[in-house]
């Protein structure tokens, strides 16, 4: 079966004011909240998705227009405007007409991601977008083709433009059998384009079927100090447990941002610096 996609422009499944990390975005604007929007569909067939009613399925819509969109942020006062839920690149043209109304309102746009799309059109979205975090689901070509209907080469061109133009995270679901075993190679490759990128681990669980067993502690733990190896920023998601969302200054290892259920609290920035050891913040203030 093809991937459900169809020219959507502004016909919208979701509208909701989110904390930024929920996108998951940890060093852009943390603490902030952020207006997300989605479209109805994908270019991609994910069968574990979580998002399946909106991203695979027609599914009830709304038209929003560019200019109300905008209107929307700036009544409830979010600084920023997230693309996201279901996959955004489907929304290219609704994308780059909302940023002719909200770049005068200085309102940034954001976008997650699955990161199939060509070049040139890659090169006008980042024109317009501030920040995005882009699914990196597996280093494996064939697994990215037969169970995603995805290209991992695709993928991984746009991470390496994006990250010379604007801030970028990724994120990793994590799921047992698939693609546990492929970490250290994704942190290599993030590593030599940039130590900085923030890496989030997310926790899988079952869903539509899909057979493979939740994401074990112990594994997403494991992951974490793995990738940790190769990489200033790691991060791991949908789990309990303490300080695995907080970030450390790289240098001293002083807690900068402390987080909690999506909540960010500032803690040790000064000035966009450590306050500990001084060390320029790689965070998007």
């Amino acid at each position: 079966m093809e991937p459900f996609m169809r020219k959507t422009m502004g016909n919208t499944t979701s509208l909701a004011i989110d904390p930024i990390e929920k996108k998951p975005l940890f060093h852009f604007h943390p603490g902030t909240e952020i207006l997300s929007v989605s479209p109805n569909g994908c270019n991609m067939r994910c069968p574990f998705c979580q998002n399946y009613t909106i991203s695979a399925r027609k599914t009830p819509t709304r038209y929003i227009s560019p200019e109300q969109l905008v209107e929307l942020a700036k009544r409830y006062n979010t600084s920023s405007i997230a693309f996201t839920y279901s996959e955004p690149i489907i929304w290219f043209e609704y994308i780059m007409d909302t940023a002719k109304y909200a770049k005068p309102e200085g309102i940034d746009l954001v976008m997650v991601t699955n990161g199939l799309i060509n070049e040139e059109p890659l090169k006008d979205l980042l024109e317009i977008i501030s920040a995005m975090n882009i699914d990196l689901k597996s280093m494996d070509e064939k697994y990215y083709r037969k169970v995603l209907k995805g290209d991992l080469a695709t993928t991984k061109k746009t991470i390496e433009i994006s990250s010379e133009k604007i801030h970028i995270e990724v994120t990793n679901l994590l799921i047992p059998g698939d693609n546990d075993h492929d970490i250290e190679n994704l942190s290599i490759y993030l590593s030599s384009i940039d130590k900085n990128i923030p890496l989030h681990i997310s926790r899988y669980f079952p869903y539509l079927g899909y057979k493979r067993p939740p994401t074990p502690i112990e594994m997403l733990k494991d992951a974490h100090k793995i990738a940790s190896g190769y990489l200033h920023y790691v991060y791991i998601g949908n789990a309990p447990i303490d300080g695995a969302e907080n970030t450390y200054c790289p240098e001293c290892s002083n807690l900068l941002v402390q987080r909690t259920a999506y909540r960010a609290r500032i803690v040790g920035i000064e000035n966009h610096h450590c306050s500990n050891c001084g060390r320029v913040v790689d965070i998007v203030l």
